[in-house]
């Protein structure tokens, strides 16, 4: 895939980017390296005021870096300056925590002394998706920055003014040179570069094909990867929910990044008793959605980020309804430029069609109707994936199994799924492993040493 800026909303090809020489990619490792040497050594005081600068760079522009993600990938605006504002909040949470985090903790044993040290690893290569193209990238970075180690940025393709521009603010906001940088090359580069020696660990987010080439390139070398990876995540509602709020929640969990996003809520498992009006509810609110510019402040639905994730959107939708399940609202591609393609949901979904077998990676609810709380966990984990999930019930025995039972790597109940730097963010099964974001999430990167003193 060419490194370029593809205007999604009408395909306009903005600018190109030249891959990294293979001489020029050497000199930033080296740059890396020797900038790891000093920058471990460097105070929690000083990193934390770096990266406080650094948060305070995004909100003083999070305008133009709103217009930047959007106009790379089509987000909306208004969700694009979001996303900066986000990006800033985990740069002062790790700011204000790490340290914390990081304290030696006592152990007991034989010796005299015994504690456990958090110690940088050095040089963590980034592999990053183009769906929140700065939140992604400052979700790993915060972290890392912050337990002295530093950082290479492989980012999409398609985004390279955003993978530029989160370079530029670290620069601004005072890092040394060489603690963070973007490396504009391609995927087989970035597998290439894993087996580098100085490479220590790897972070990928995206698809899982990506993830598993990832995580075999470096298993061959013996380095520590994390992976959060696709999901398919469910929505349930049982009858003791809040059905007003739940079908309001639902359009966000489903259409939010126009429906790009691996914690959006994809597959709607509905209770028998409560399915029919829950579907008229959300077919209302989807047919009242407006899809068109993502800049402009009244639009809900912007363009798929590529043609490709279109066409192959247009595939699951059509093979879906071919084998019997029917779209109650849209279901056909937008005509004319950009990559539109509306709100959609699709009932009597068939088990073996990919609406029910495959994750679909934009703005089509799934709809299933089940008869009992059993057939609705079951039918949850009846995925190879296992992000998140979001269930829909007052009952508080009922939580308490759905809480038990899924298998996701959060469950949340009465609410959206989403990720919050203070809690642990990641997957099992095919959606992933290792945790990102609160205590955990800095912890996937330090060597955890046991010190033991006679």
């Amino acid at each position: 895939m060419a490194i370029a800026t593809t205007n999604p909303t009408n395909g306009e090809v903005l600018k190109t980017f030249t891959p990294l020489a293979a001489s020029t990619l050497e000199q930033k490792l080296t740059q890396a390296q020797q900038a790891y040497l000093d920058y471990r050594h460097t105070s929690f005081a000083q990193r934390r005021q770096w990266l406080l600068n650094a948060a305070d760079i995004l909100e003083r522009n999070r305008e133009a870096y709103g217009q930047l993600m959007t106009l790379e990938m089509g987000k909306t605006y208004t969700s694009a300056i979001a996303e900066a504002q986000k990006c800033a909040w985990v740069c002062r949470y790790y700011a204000d925590n790490a340290e914390q985090f990081l304290q030696d903790v006592p152990g007991e044993s034989d010796g005299s002394t015994a504690y456990i040290r958090f110690a940088p690893l050095g040089i963590v290569l980034a592999i990053m998706p183009w769906n929140f193209p700065f939140w992604q990238v400052f979700r790993f970075a915060a972290p890392a920055l912050m337990a002295g180690n530093v950082g290479l940025l492989k980012h999409a393709s398609n985004v390279p003014q955003c993978a530029l521009a989160i370079e530029d603010i670290f620069i601004e906001a005072g890092l040394p040179m060489g603690v963070f940088q973007t490396l504009l090359i391609g995927a087989q580069t970035a597998e290439d570069l894993i087996a580098d020696d100085r490479i220590q660990a790897v972070t990928l987010t995206g698809s899982e094909l990506a993830g598993s080439r990832v995580a075999a390139a470096a298993g061959k070398v013996i380095k520590k990867t994390l992976l959060e990876l696709g999901g398919s995540d469910p929505f349930i509602v049982l009858p003791t929910a809040d059905l007003d709020a739940a079908v309001d929640t639902a359009v966000t969990a489903r259409l939010m990044n126009n429906g790009q996003s691996c914690i959006a809520a994809k597959r709607f498992i509905l209770h028998e008793a409560i399915a029919e009006q829950f579907q008229t509810q959300l077919h209302a609110k989807f047919a009242a959605l407006k899809v068109g510019d993502p800049m402009l402040p009244n639009t809900n639905i912007g363009p798929l980020a590529t043609a490709a994730i279109r066409e192959e959107l247009i595939t699951q939708v059509d093979a879906t309804i071919d084998q019997g399940a029917t779209a109650i609202t849209g279901g056909q591609p937008l005509p004319g430029a950009g990559n539109f393609y509306p709100p959609t949901i699709l009932v009597d979904i068939p088990p073996d069609s990919p609406g029910a077998t495959e994750e679909f990676f934009g703005p089509v609810a799934l709809v299933f109707q089940v008869g009992n709380l059993d057939e609705a966990i079951a039918l949850a984990n009846a995925t190879p994936f296992g992000l998140g999930a979001s269930a829909w019930t007052n009952d508080s025995a009922e939580q308490t199994q759905l809480i038990d039972e899924i298998e996701a790597g959060a469950v949340f109940i009465n609410g959206l799924v989403k990720s919050d730097p203070r809690l642990p963010f990641g997957g099992i099964k095919r959606s992933g492993y290792g945790r990102e974001l609160g205590i955990h999430g800095i912890h996937e990167f330090v060597n955890i040493k046991t010190v033991w003193v006679k």
